[in-house]
């Protein structure tokens, strides 16, 4: 087994595993602050926005600091940026008022943007230690194991992320509203401390020999150069914003239609992580069985519906059922591309095509962000809070089933 007999492996595995406690635990606990604040969908979507921003304006960048640097140094530097400003969103509750706040207080925006500016920056940081991760995999994992990795990794990220970190959430913050962000600052540590001890295999070109644009141009040429990996970049992007549309939304529709609390919402979200477990643990067996390029059209049949089911119910549990089917095709997806690129692409690359990719497929994530604040904002004079709320599910609904179509025709892995 792998975890077994590679040590290096096991050791990222365990930071991984850690690390994505806390940012479960956070991805519950930022949304829920803020509603606590404000009911205003625009300034909940700007936090969501503010989390995801950085990833559209590094990207690019933060690959060539990758493929320059210490991969290993930069996780570990990464990760100890997360735990200071962890801290720093504890403080800010600490020293605010008592929540939650009443709808017509003049403090909300003031707290939205220090919020928004502590999620901004650890954004930043989660954009280089991300891309470091990502490129780091295949020094440490022979070839041949790449999906059985990837898909581990996948897994115990939904396990810790979204399985366990959530519920927990909940009841942290049904305690004490700053607890879950002393938790989460922890677990940065942790992962820092297990990064550190990686015996990392020594890279033979660190120090790239032209300038810093010279070398992100090289990693554009290469993607533009390779039609199926930039296709699949923008179709990611497109995915994402589709996901952030709806994800924004999700806390103010959990708790105003399907009427739950905080520790209710991170049970819900227990449900899109079971769908990431199998997900994650299957996936490979799936694509050895009927191939990537089927696997990728299988998943994304399954995305448009899970979008629609939500928009149409307001029961919890059917809510939970298309999670799950949502994050296993999700799953699904992201092992055979990951697995792809990181076969195909040259490893003096990896650090800059990541980047270029992640750029294309995380970068719409703040305008899905902003889009789904908007619709409600917007749509909500005139249809009503609830009808509102849905129409976000309904758009993405109505974008995944095009980005089915348009995959049946370009999509071909042979």
């Amino acid at each position: 087994m792998l975890l077994v007999i590679n040590k290096n492996y096991r050791l990222l595995f365990t930071a991984t595993a850690v690390s994505n406690l806390g940012d479960g635990i956070s991805a519950l606990a930022f949304p829920w602050l803020a509603t606590l604040i404000t009911r205003d969908p625009m300034l909940v979507a700007l936090v969501a926005a503010a989390t995801r921003l950085p990833w559209f304006l590094f990207a690019i960048p933060a690959g060539v600091i990758t493929d320059r640097g210490n991969r290993q140094r930069l996780m570990v530097q990464a990760d100890i940026l997360r735990l200071l400003l962890t801290l720093g969103v504890v403080a800010l509750i600490l020293s605010g008022p008592a929540l939650p706040l009443p709808d017509s207080d003049g403090q909300a925006f003031t707290l939205i943007l220090g919020l928004c500016a502590a999620a901004f920056l650890l954004g930043s940081a989660e954009v280089i230690r991300d891309n470091a991760a990502q490129t780091a995999l295949p020094s440490i994992v022979d070839k041949q194991h790449l999906e059985v990795a990837n898909g581990q990794m996948w897994s115990i990220e939904q396990i810790m992320g979204q399985f366990v970190g959530p519920p927990l959430a909940g009841l942290l913050i049904a305690y004490a509203v700053p607890l879950p962000f002393a938790v989460d600052a922890v677990t940065f540590a942790i992962a820092a401390w297990c990064v550190w001890l990686i015996a990392m295999p020594a890279r033979t070109a660190v120090k790239l020999p032209n300038g810093f644009w010279q070398q992100m141009r090289e990693g554009m040429t290469w993607i533009y150069a390779h039609k199926l990996i930039l296709r699949l970049a923008i179709m990611l992007g497109v995915l994402n914003m589709m996901h952030m549309i709806t994800l924004t939304v999700l806390v103010l529709f959990s708790q105003e239609i399907l009427g739950l609390g905080a520790a209710g919402f991170g049970i819900l979200m227990t449900a899109e992580a079971a769908g990431g477990v199998l997900g994650g643990l299957f996936a490979p067996r799936i694509v050895a069985r009927i191939g990537a390029g089927a696997s990728l059209k299988i998943a994304l049949v399954i995305m448009p519906f899970y979008y629609l089911l939500i928009a149409l119910t307001s029961s919890a549990y059917v809510v939970a059922i298309a999670l799950f089917i949502g994050m296993l095709a999700a799953l699904l997806w992201n092992v055979v591309t990951v697995s792809l690129r990181q076969r195909e692409i040259p490893d003096e690359l990896l650090g800059r095509v990541n980047s270029i990719y992640r750029f294309f497929g995380w970068g719409t994530m703040p305008i899905g962000a902003l889009i789904g604040g908007g619709l409600v904002a917007l749509f909500e004079p005139e249809l009503g809070r609830e009808t509102a709320l849905r129409l976000p599910f309904l758009v993405s609904a109505i974008g995944g089933f095009g980005l089915f179509v348009y995959g049946l025709i370009k999509l071909d892995l042979r």
